[in-house]
Parts: structure tokens; C-alpha cells; sequence
């Protein structure tokens, strides 16, 4: 059982801190001389335990959960925000691609287009017919490509004049 020479009193922060040492040399040098009025000499003095009433212990308790629980707070709200300026950086990046790769995309079809209409332009410019005659191909690919597709036209409609003159029902 701990006990302290009467009189002597010992702040917990002293008995935590640097000044132990010194804490114990006191209490020994008061113990000591205290024992050697019973013929006792005094070797050593050690603190092994310390023990706080249970109501300061509570108290120490309490107020180190709420401190922890704050700075856990505090580093929770950090990475909050943290993780929110990620997250803002990263769609500002995703915005300047999708920009820059539609701008791209967009510079790429005008070239292609161009480059199209050139090279229409240049074979409509060596042979006319031939023009003329694969744009009405392609009208017909147009008009007569779906599988129930129905047309009623004259056979001499300017439509078909690339098929030549159609046969008469009697010359077949």
C-alpha cells in the first residue's frame, strides 16, 4: 500500500513530468528521516503506481475521448475537402478533354469534307457523264434500297434514262 509522509503533499504533474526524480529524492529524504527515530534506515524510493481518484480518472477519460473524437473530426473534414478539390480538378480536366478532342474531332471531319468535295469536284470536272451517271447510281441505291420498297413510274421517266429504252411488253 502507497503512502506519503504526513504533511507531504505531491502534485500529479510533478510525478509525471521531469521532476520525478526529484519527487522521489524528497519523499525519500522526508521518509528517511521520519524512519530513523524507529532505528530504520531508508535504502531506496521508487513510485510504481500512481492512481488518480475516480472521478478525476472520469474526468481524464472524458475529456481525452473528446479530443480525439475532435481531431478525428478535424482530419475527416481535411480529407472532405481534400477529396473535394480532387474531385473539381479531375472534372475540369475531363471538360478540357472532351473540348480539346471534340475540337479535334470537329477539325478532322471539315478536313475530311473538304477533301471529299475536292476530290468531287475534280472528277466531275474530268468527265461529266460519269458524274452524272454515279449520282444517279446512288439515287437509285437511295430510292430503291429497302426490301419493300414500291415505285410506279413511267419506263421513259428521266429517272431510269442511264437503263436506256425499256423493251415493249410485245418485244420480250
Amino acid at each position: 500500500m502507497a503512502w506519503l509522509p504526513v504533511g507531504a503533499h505531491v502534485k500529479l504533474a510533478d510525478v509525471v513530468s521531469g521532476k520525478r526524480e526529484d519527487t522521489m529524492k524528497q519523499i525519500y529524504e522526508s521518509v528517511d528521516a521520519q524512519a530513523k527515530s524507529f532505528g530504520i534506515t531508508i535504502t531506496d524510493v521508487r513510485l510504481r503506481r500512481i492512481d488518480l481518484p475516480p472521478t478525476n480518472s472520469n474526468a481524464i477519460y472524458v475529456r481525452m475521448k473528446s479530443d480525439r473524437e475532435r481531431e478525428a473530426a478535424q482530419l475527416r473534414a481535411e480529407g472532405d475537402q481534400l477529396a473535394k478539390q480532387i474531385t473539381a480538378g479531375a472534372d475540369r480536366q475531363k471538360i478540357e478533354i472532351l473540348a480539346e478532342a471534340q475540337k479535334s474531332a470537329q477539325i478532322a471531319k471539315g478536313q475530311g469534307d473538304a477533301d471529299s468535295i475536292k476530290i468531287s469536284a475534280d472528277a466531275f470536272g474530268r468527265d461529266k457523264d460519269f458524274f452524272a451517271f454515279y449520282r444517279s447510281l446512288e439515287a437509285y441505291k437511295n430510292a430503291l434500297g429497302g426490301q419493300d420498297t414500291t415505285f410506279v413510274l413511267s419506263p421513259d421517266s428521266e429517272f431510269f434514262r442511264y437503263f436506256g429504252t425499256a423493251p415493249k411488253p410485245s418485244q420480250r
